[in-house]
């Protein structure tokens, strides 16, 4: 895609890692510096920096002043994604310095569909995170009827969540499109995938490797 370029680092990865590598040119973030017509709205501008980064209606963890940010593509039924989730939130504590951006995005079927928009409606009661950690956390395959039992587990309010999502439907599936455009124009092709301050991450990288591609983000950013 126009506005990338291959990006090699030095350091603890390997042939394939650095490939899949590449770093967002500078016109990548900038106002209508990048569009997808294929997913043509009202606003054609689905690449800029304050939707990708900034979207309020979009969760974050880590710490929400950090210096970098990391933006997750996820799904509740991605195997690799929950794997990957305790290391990556480890190297985030370790750190203390990364914002992470929470994207849900479920290709993985209509119960990951129910996941993410059950996830976004527990926001409105501040459940979020409790609730995107109890259906990380399992190591078997969701369905609606465990997604329920998961998240009242968690301190969910169910009858509250019932009613948010009758509320706040429309708004929780905007925020899923604008996660799929901004996927799908980055060229990601499955979960999980990445942004690692001006590094596009089509995969799944070891907790050293997290490590090494923040600490080259941090660099990139200065320069």
């Amino acid at each position: 895609m126009a506005g990338f370029r291959t990006k090699g680092l030095n350091g603890g990865l390997g042939p394939t890692r650095r490939a899949a590598l590449t770093l967002i040119g500078a016109g990548a973030f900038a106002a209508g510096g990048m569009t997808l017509a294929r997913a043509a709205t009202d606003d054609d501008e689905v690449l800029t920096e304050a939707k990708v980064l900034r979207d309020p209606d979009v969760p974050v963890a880590g710490n929400p002043d950090g210096n970098i940010s990391i933006i997750e593509w996820s799904d509740y039924n991605c195997p690799y994604c929950r794997k990957l989730e305790p290391e990556l939130r480890q190297v985030i504590q370790d750190d203390g310095k990364v914002r992470l951006v929470l994207k849900d995005w479920p290709i993985l079927g209509p119960v990951s569909v129910t996941a993410a928009r059950i996830a976004l409606a527990a926001k409105y009661q501040d459940k979020y995170h409790q609730a995107h950690d109890a259906m990380m956390g399992v190591s078997s395959r969701l369905t609606e009827s465990r997604i329920n039992e998961l998240l009242a587990a968690a301190g969910v309010d169910m009858d509250r969540l019932k009613s948010d999502l009758a509320a706040h439907g429309k708004d929780i599936d905007g925020i899923l499109k604008r996660n799929n455009d901004q996927a799908e124009a980055f060229g990601f092709r499955g979960t999980p995938s990445f942004i690692v301050g001006k590094y596009r991450v089509p995969g799944v990288l070891s907790m050293a490797e997290f490590e090494q591609v923040i600490s080259d983000a941090r660099k990139a950013k200065m320069n």
